[in-house]
């Protein structure tokens, strides 16, 4: 059972070190930009929701 572990662990080692392709940093901050201005116009319009639904909350409670 433990030698099945290290085998594993051994592999999985070899084949993070040698055969995965990392991206270089200029690929990696162009991803991370990416995501952080999705985030922005996600969560901006998530706030847009809720502000209008809000509002249209508050005239249906005036009206009744």
């Amino acid at each position: 059972m433990i030698r099945k572990i290290k085998t594993y662990l051994k592999n999985a080692y070899t084949e993070l070190v040698n055969k995965v392709s990392w991206p270089s940093w200029k690929e990696l901050q162009g991803s991370a930009l990416l995501v952080m201005v999705a985030s922005l116009i996600l969560a901006i319009v998530i706030f847009a929701m809720d502000l209008a639904l809000e509002n249209i909350m508050e005239f249906i409670y005036k009206v009744l």
